[in-house]
């Protein structure tokens, strides 16, 4: 790395502010008495205020918040998991309730430790989360689950409204961010989701400053919509700790506006695409603008018939 690194700083337009106000500090005191873990939180996202007060949406982590892998871009922990808690569904659905979600993000750790890589208790949690909040729409974004086509099925049998699988970065710069999964296994995920549930559509992040080039980044879009990926956000990498991998480049918003246009003409139903953009912002527009698509495709193939 070159002194330039370690002097970059951030720019204006990542500068926020953190509103903490009484709704959202109501709602991290609930998460904390519930025993249960948020992205949002872990992962330090900057948007989790306007979320979680604002907008009504939420990131829960299941499976733990201690990850069997060691991503040189994030800040959850790494180590040996606990064991399951079995109950963890049920109380993830309460929790959906108490905070009267519009839509909800269900993620994980990694659990390389597990035969199904948690698959059983993803399916289980969108399951209760649909018997106590049946207006509530469900986001799944699971780790690569060890690239077995089962566990993939029993997560797309129990029916998220979308499923979310991050790519993270470009082709080149996979091995050297990502631990064990490999760019490949992500989208054969990505497709094989697709493969087994046509109607739900699938979505993946790509995050930039990492020292990729803007042809990997359209590259990398490229192989998304090859593998027939609806969805598509982009955001800036932002360094969690000094033990993590450095910012190589902040872009500028009118960048991610450029790349939002690319995207769309690509054929992407949804992009979101800024310097805070993380793969669950504006989640909620996304499950609706998916919805809209497949409307409009129902309506126009019924034109044509």
């Amino acid at each position: 790395m070159s002194k330039h690194n370690d002097l970059l700083r951030k720019p204006e337009w990542l500068k926020i502010k953190l509103n903490t106000n009484e709704n959202y500090i109501g709602l991290k005191k609930m998460m904390r008495e519930n025993n249960l873990h948020t992205v949002c939180e872990e992962a330090k996202c900057p948007n989790i205020h306007e979320c979680w007060a604002v907008r009504r949406t939420a990131t829960f982590m299941i499976l733990g918040d201690v990850c069997t892998r060691a991503c040189r871009f994030c800040a959850v922990k790494t180590g040996l998991p606990n064991e399951l808690d079995l109950q963890e569904p049920e109380r993830v659905a309460s929790s959906v309730s108490l905070m009267n979600l519009k839509h909800v993000v269900v993620t994980a750790v990694a659990r390389d430790d597990l035969k199904d890589g948690g698959a059983k208790i993803f399916a289980e949690t969108i399951r209760a989360i649909r018997r106590k909040n049946p207006f509530t729409t469900i986001e799944v974004l699971p780790s690569d689950m060890g690239g077995v086509y089962e566990n993939i099925k029993t997560l797309m049998d129990a029916k998220p409204d979308i499923l979310n699988h991050n790519i993270e970065t470009v082709k080149r710069l996979s091995p050297r961010v990502r631990a064990r999964a490999t760019y490949e296994r992500s989208l054969e995920l990505l497709r094989r989701s697709k493969e087994l549930q046509q109607d739900i559509p699938t979505k993946s992040s790509i995050m930039i400053g990492l020292g990729e080039t803007k042809d990997e980044i359209i590259e990398a879009m490229d192989d998304l919509r090859t593998n027939h990926v609806d969805i598509i956000t982009i955001g800036q990498y932002l360094q969690p700790t000094r033990s993590h991998l450095k910012v190589e480049k902040y872009y500028h918003p009118d960048e991610f506006k450029e790349l939002k246009e690319i995207a769309l003409s690509k054929g992407f139903t949804h992009c979101e695409s800024g310097p805070l953009v993380r793969s669950s912002y504006h989640a909620d527009e996304q499950v609706n603008s998916a919805a809209k698509q497949k409307q409009i495709l129902g309506e126009t193939e019924a034109k044509e018939a």
